[in-house]
């Protein structure tokens, strides 16, 4: 919005003594200076509406009065403080102040409409889930298959979407992987389809198990958030997508906007979140956070680097799935379910090994530079 405000207002002047003075407004054609500027907009916003929404939350009685699961298996040394009460829904701190500001910064075309019609939806899926645990207080939430269906229909329309756009079909069709400068796969439209709904839904879900202890998933998606803003800007720089041979996406430059808001929103957020929590970020935060990458990985034809950025989020959904599908087949085979890890998701894992809440969410934070540093490093080696 404000891009457009100020190049109406220059055209207008132009000509006449105003155009002069007027003149610094054409800082706000750089993608550089409205990144900055949604960033520190999105964490300022934060600071200032999350008292307020963190009492509003309270008023409505949206706090968590259903029981955690790290409590299912007894007492953690980490929990030395109760998390009953504390008011949840915190993502829509997050996701408000994230579109409000991608919307005042950004261009408005279609990769960054897609994207933020994508977080519209599934926060309005993580709200749905996180009022129906509340209500029901039994932590129930919404049913598994509806959570499913939703993910799922809205990343197949966005696969389908950019297939059938020209401009934009060869980011399904062709396949693209890290360390490797040139397509592996082209014209493969179905494969490049069932690859992008995988990418979103399952990033959507990864984030979410990360969700489950104070700032783990915020702080984790930020340091994510980064890695991609650092891509989506080259990927949007004809000389610098052609420099690093990564491919060249027209627009994806204003997604680095849309992550430079990221950032500064879930830093606010962090403000709160951060141990003891104040406030939960909920389904309402995890599933959009999670999906909006997932798709900015799509749309600058890199999803496959999103598992490399997001090695912490992989880590914490494979230990679910290995869990899960080890118990079953024990159970099956001998009767009894056997368990690989002390509690799933992996940071329960480490906290039913003795680690206090605030080293497993470190250590985390650690791991997850690393694996940003692994990622960045694929511009170079390939």
């Amino acid at each position: 919005m404000l891009y457009y405000l100020t190049q109406w207002l220059l055209e207008a002047v132009q000509g006449t003594e105003w155009a002069e003075r007027l003149s610094p407004l054409r800082v706000f054609r750089y993608i550089t200076f409205r990144t900055a500027g949604g960033a520190i907009t999105a964490l300022l916003l934060s600071l200032w509406l999350g008292p307020h929404v963190i009492n509003w939350l309270r008023r409505l009685k949206f706090g968590q009065e259903y029981q955690d699961k790290a409590e299912e298996g007894g007492d953690l040394k980490a929990r030395l403080l109760s998390k009953r009460g504390t008011p949840t829904m915190g993502g829509i701190l997050v996701i408000g102040v994230l579109d409000i500001s991608a919307l005042l910064w950004a261009q408005w075309n279609p990769l960054v409409l897609l994207t933020l019609l994508s977080v519209a939806v599934l926060c309005g899926l993580g709200f749905y889930d996180d009022y129906a645990k509340i209500t029901r207080q039994s932590g129930g939430g919404a049913a598994s298959h509806v959570k499913l269906i939703v993910q799922f229909s809205l990343a197949i329309f966005i696969g389908v979407y950019l297939w059938a756009n020209p401009i934009t079909s060869g980011l399904v069709s062709d396949i693209m992987v890290p360390f490797v400068k040139y397509p592996v796969l082209t014209g493969v439209a179905t494969i490049g389809v069932i690859i992008t709904v995988f990418t979103i839904v399952g990033s959507s879900n990864a984030v979410n198990l990360t969700d489950g202890l104070d700032g783990l998933a915020i702080g984790c998606t930020l340091i994510v958030s980064f890695v991609f803003l650092l891509l989506t800007y080259f990927a949007g720089n004809f000389k610098a997508a052609s420099y690093l041979q990564i491919p060249y996406v027209a627009g994806a430059g204003e997604l680095t906007v849309m992550c430079g808001a990221m950032i500064g929103a879930g830093l606010g957020f962090l403000w709160f979140n951060c141990h003891p929590a104040q406030v939960f970020m909920g389904d309402t935060g995890s599933l959009p956070l999670g999906g909006a990458l997932g798709i900015i990985a799509v749309l600058i034809h890199q999803p496959f680097l999103l598992v490399i950025a997001g090695g912490v989020f992989v880590l914490e959904a494979v230990s679910v799935m290995i869990q899960t599908g080890w118990f079953k087949f024990t159970r099956i085979r001998t009767g009894t379910g056997q368990r690989i890890f002390l509690m799933a998701p992996l940071h329960h894992h480490f906290e039913k090994k003795g680690w206090y809440e605030s080293q497993v969410v470190m250590r985390f934070y650690i791991l997850c530079v690393l694996f940003a540093v692994v990622a960045l490093s694929t511009l170079k080696i390939r």
